[in-house]
């Protein structure tokens, strides 16, 4: 696993010693981020189940402004820490050793806002949907705030075209991960 583009291009991340983190793919974050291509620079991220950083730290790489990074396994955050370390983002990135499901309403509470938010929970227990839900709901999605699930295609029957004011405007699939793209519904004008 390594850093594609940007200022830290070509760095390696550590990857978890553990089985329970799925990190992205390398192309699976190159299309990604040739999707993002224009969307990132000056943003604010936020890597929902961050795992070791690989999300995050390619946005910063890129020219993000800030990432805050959420996992709730100790030891990968401290892998997490040392990517951070190595790529040279520790001062743009805030590390919170948290459950998802718990730091939302935390920022829901302190107004926080975030450009682009990235969703990867674990497989096949319900967590992606609910996730996304709980972000919409607690708004944490800055006006024109862009909203990436990545689920294994066999959970894309739980997601519907629309969650609250969030349409589904883009789907990827390579492989066994799939990217779900929400934006903000357009007001219609009256």
């Amino acid at each position: 696993m390594r850093v594609i583009a940007g200022a830290a291009k070509g760095k390696r991340l550590k990857s978890p010693v553990s089985d329970t983190t799925r990190p992205i793919m390398d192309r699976v974050k190159t299309a990604l981020f040739d999707i993002l291509a224009f969307r990132i620079a000056e943003k604010t991220v936020l890597d929902l189940f961050a795992g070791v950083g690989s999300v995050g730290i390619e946005a910063l790489s890129r020219g993000a402004s800030h990432a805050v990074f959420i996992e709730m396994n100790l030891p990968i955050i401290r892998v997490l820490r040392e990517n951070l370390a190595n790529t040279g983002f520790t001062a743009q990135a805030a590390v919170h050793h948290s459950d998802a499901f718990a730091y939302i309403p935390r920022a829901a509470a302190a107004r926080a806002k975030f450009d682009i938010i990235y969703i990867a929970p674990p497989q096949y227990k319900g967590m992606a949907q609910r996730a996304l839900r709980a972000v919409i709901e607690n708004h944490l999605a800055a006006p024109g705030g862009l909203l990436i699930v990545q689920i294994h295609p066999r959970e894309r029957s739980e997601f519907t075209q629309q969650f609250a004011n969030f349409t589904l405007t883009d789907e990827r699939t390579y492989g066994s991960t799939s990217l779900l793209f929400y934006s903000e519904a357009a007001l219609e004008s009256v």
